[in-house]
């Protein structure tokens, strides 16, 4: 175990910065409850890739990044158990070696397992990233060990925990036999993939959309299982469309200043880089997870039931193509899909969900992005619930109103850390907790 005295914790981004006391790498097991159990307040990181200020803030930190070894696989269950601090990609990449996958996973493989499922990571089409968890271990306030599996009630709670219940030790995931998708992209009018969301829903086993604010148009990916050794004409589109990322960087650098310049700049982006078609075939992850990200943006996402989805689009769309606002939104919209669960926290307990992300390309100056106050407030109305690892200003009194076991959450964490061990001061507000 390491030992950093005195220093400035700063995300990935560094739009959020604490300084703090003591910043513990930690490596065993019993180093993180020796840690927790003798800690007054404690909060624990991966690769700070949140936009909420979730991680630190406290004067003693855990880093968790160097606790990531892979400790077992079960071949007749197709297990896997893994440290808590390990990155997505080392993750997918043991499980893929298995001829195993997880079924739905996020579209970043950066971020590490503990931060992931706290904070409800997901895919599209199928469920969240934690669903998949069949066992935890976890360091509770008192620095005693808990195990708990799929089959307790328990489960349902942690799950999406936001780190306030326990600190996530090790993980055991429940893989299913990897499959092959075929990928077909394409540019669609978006009175036609919003009209044939249900229908794709059904026909494909995955669906995305990539909405283009202020163009009229969406950019549709679909996925069909198929098997390994179907031929298909591979067709990868032009090879400047792994510009994209840097040309949006440069062409929205002054949006913040003139955000009506953010329509044309669609307009532009959304001609060079989602007008052509594009078909490829690979593994869940080969075939459809960004491998990383190659610059520092903020995010916004919000969630709402299926069924009044389109409604909520279409006020989205009449509100920010009136010139007289100020919530001109970066290209793409990222529009994916989860079906519903138990999960407390979870953005899809008890009904099927759409996610709607938001990003900010310039980072530096997302405070005065517009757009995330925007997208807050129309999914807000329609009982939309934030991503938890996400820009939103929502707190205990609306959460309560969103979550239906908001209540039986916060009833549960203070049994578990009756001192408040867990929160940092984003937090307390988050749990309208004074101390």
């Amino acid at each position: 175990m390491k030992i950093k005295k005195k220093g400035v914790w700063k995300s990935w981004n560094e739009n959020i910065q604490h300084s703090y006391e003591n910043l513990y790498q930690i490596t065993t097991e019993a180093e993180l409850q020796k840690i927790i159990k003798e800690s007054e307040k404690v909060r624990f990181f991966g690769n700070k890739q949140s936009s909420a200020d979730i991680g630190a803030g406290i004067n003693t930190l855990i880093d968790i990044r160097s606790y990531d070894k892979i400790l077992s696989y079960n071949e007749e269950q197709k297990h896997i158990t893994v440290q808590a601090g390990i990155k997505l990609v080392d993750l997918i990449e043991a499980v893929e070696a298995k001829g195993w996958c997880i079924p739905c996973l996020p579209d970043i493989n950066t971020v590490t397992l503990g931060g992931a499922l706290a904070t409800g990571t997901h895919g599209t089409s199928g469920k969240l990233l934690a669903s998949y968890v069949h066992t935890f271990r976890v360091i509770l306030a008192d620095g005693s060990l808990k195990e708990i599996t799929e089959k307790e009630e328990l489960m349902d709670a942690f799950r999406v925990s936001l780190g306030v219940l326990g600190v996530y030790s090790t993980v055991t995931f429940a893989c299913e036999t990897n499959y092959t998708l075929h990928v077909k992209e394409e540019p669609q009018k978006d009175s036609n993939w919003l009209e044939s969301i249900s229908t794709n829903l059904t026909k494909f086993d995955f669906l995305r959309i990539l909405w283009l604010p202020h163009t009229g148009k969406g950019y549709q990916i679909t996925g069909e299982k198929v098997p390994a050794e179907k031929e298909i004409s591979e067709n990868l589109g032009p090879k400047y469309l792994q510009y994209r990322r840097s040309f949006s960087k440069l062409l929205y650098k002054y949006t913040h200043i003139f955000p009506w310049i953010t329509a044309i700049a669609n307009k532009i982006l959304g001609r060079l880089f989602f007008s052509s078609k594009r078909e490829l075939k690979g593994s869940l992850y080969q075939a459809t997870v960004t491998k990383s990200r190659g610059s520092t943006i903020e995010l916004a996402e919000w969630t709402v039931d299926l069924a009044v989805f389109p409604q909520v689009f279409q006020e989205l769309k009449k509100t920010i193509n009136q010139w007289s606002n100020n919530s001109f939104i970066h290209i793409p919209m990222d529009v994916r899909f989860l079906e519903k669960d138990s999960s407390w926290l979870s953005y899809a307990y008890g009904k099927n969900t759409v996610t709607m992300g938001c990003v900010s390309r310039n980072a530096s100056t997302a405070d005065s992005y517009e757009a995330f106050k925007t997208i807050e407030k129309i999914f807000i109305k329609y009982g939309g619930r934030p991503h938890w690892g996400k820009r939103f200003e929502a707190k205990d009194a609306q959460l309560n109103e969103i979550y239906p076991k908001w209540s039986d959450f916060k009833k549960l964490r203070k049994e578990l850390d009756p001192t408040n061990k867990f929160l940092n001061g984003y937090l307390k507000q988050v749990f309208n907790e004074t101390t």
